[in-house]
């Protein structure tokens, strides 16, 4: 209700909030790839890099289990408590990990963080989606996702600077001071306007709508008729994602999902560490993780502009193939110059992709199932993040060849290419379908 006293602002504010919030996923997402080599030589902990991997693993777990929950939850509690409570409890979860005694608290901590934030990300998409202009709905979500790499960029920027002389627990100690942005989130961070409609809370829902320039008549009538589906097929979040309509594309999207998440996370986890074994020192590896974000910011931004002009697929296709040809360049012995290029391409066809994927997302489901299909998506990607630290760890631990360190990650980037094509157009428009077209589309 705080936020009904509010003057006037536009959608882009909504963006920068949510961008807030994702930018601690991405400082925790970098966080445990930093501090690993530090951490492999703790004294008293004698961590392996197959126990490092499983602990890499216990926060993907959590992530997991957060965003299983998350998204039902974000339909029927709304997306703006679920954010708050995910930056707090990010922020409880980063002082645990800083005072951890022992390899297996800190993976007990890792895995208590991972919770909070599993449900940060489903929830920022999908307000992000739903307060954007209609032709720049990829972009701005995007300029939100972006957040994974300003973030990445602050830990690695952190890592360079303080790793050395201060040791891996002042940056988890640094990752419990995002709890001081949460004020301003809970005085400016609106809640979802479809969300206050389909809980008869209208005088909220018009004062949002008329603040932000949206069409609450178009929010009503997409309301109701998602309540027409909904009744006529029993089903709404997780059973209507279920449903002939939906089920092909949800599945799809998750296959996806668990492809880019095994790249993403074995690659965060372990790339300071390879970089490392390749004969490169640890400020020159923790660059190497520095140049991925930028090319994930990169990838992020161009990738949207010419998602919202061509489509995602268009887009999301060829944004793997620079990822896996990054991959098989990193796998070789390369100047310099060469690798940095290759570690930019590979943060663009990885993290990059990644908020592409969430956008397509968010656009291609209806808000009556939006939340639990972006939860449900990641949620079952996170399968591939749990398997992309372990295979990592196995991989350094068998004292394979460097390049099939990169090899295990080129497999999923061309899955994801053959699965892509695959996914269906929407049977359900998402935001902007007359009742009639919505009866009819299952």
């Amino acid at each position: 209700m705080q936020q009904a006293t509010l003057p006037a602002r536009n959608s882009l504010f909504v963006v920068i909030l949510c961008f807030l919030t994702i930018v601690a996923d991405g400082y925790d997402l970098i966080v445990y790839g930093a501090t690993l080599p530090r951490l492999l030589e703790e004294p008293g902990w004698g961590l392996t890099p197959a126990a490092a991997g499983m602990i890499g693993s216990w926060t993907l777990a959590g992530l997991m289990v957060g965003m299983g929950a998350a998204g039902p939850l974000s339909d029927r509690v709304g997306r703006r408590n679920l954010i708050m409570a995910g930056v707090l409890w990010f922020s409880i979860g980063s002082i645990l990990c800083a005072l951890a005694p022992s390899p297996f608290s800190l993976g007990a901590a890792r895995f208590f963080t991972g919770i909070g934030l599993g449900g940060v990300v489903p929830s920022a998409v999908a307000l992000t989606v739903e307060y954007a202009p209609a032709n720049r709905r990829q972009l701005y979500n995007a300029l939100t996702l972006t957040g994974y790499s300003v973030g990445g960029v602050i830990c690695a920027l952190l890592a360079i600077t303080l790793l050395q002389e201060h040791g891996w627990r002042m940056l988890y100690a640094l990752g419990a001071l995002y709890a001081l942005i949460l004020p301003g989130m809970y005085l400016w961070l609106p809640e979802s306007v479809s969300f206050l409609v389909e809980h008869g809370r209208m005088e909220e829902a018009r004062i949002l709508a008329a603040r932000h320039s949206l069409d609450l008549e178009r929010i009503i009538r997409e309301q109701r008729g998602q309540a027409v589906h909904a009744a006529a097929s029993g089903a709404r979040g997780y059973r209507l994602l279920a449903t002939d309509a939906m089920r092909t594309s949800a599945l799809l999207f998750a296959l996806v999902s668990f492809c880019v998440q095994l790249i993403v996370y074995g690659l965060n986890a372990w790339l300071p560490q390879l970089m490392r074994k390749a004969g490169y020192p640890l400020g020159s590896s923790l660059q190497f993780l520095l140049v991925m974000q930028f090319g994930a910011v990169v990838g992020m931004i161009g990738g949207a502009l010419l998602a919202d002009r061509l489509g995602s697929k268009r887009v999301i296709i060829p944004f793997f193939m620079i990822g896996g040809l990054s991959l098989l360049a990193l796998s070789q012995k390369l100047d310099l110059g060469w690798l940095m290029l290759a570690v930019f391409g590979a943060g663009i066809g990885s993290i990059g992709t990644t908020t592409l994927i969430y956008g397509y997302i968010a656009t291609h489901f209806p808000a009556s199932c939006r939340g639990s299909a972006l939860g449900a998506s990641q949620a079952f990607g996170r399968f591939g993040s749990i398997l992309g630290p372990l295979i990592g760890g196995w991989i350094v631990g068998s004292n394979l060849a460097l390049h099939w360190n990169f090899y295990a990650f080129v497999v999923p980037a061309v899955v994801a290419i053959m699965l892509v094509p695959l996914i269906p157009k929407p049977a359900l428009e998402p935001d902007a379908t007359p009742v009639a077209d919505y009866r009819t589309a299952d």
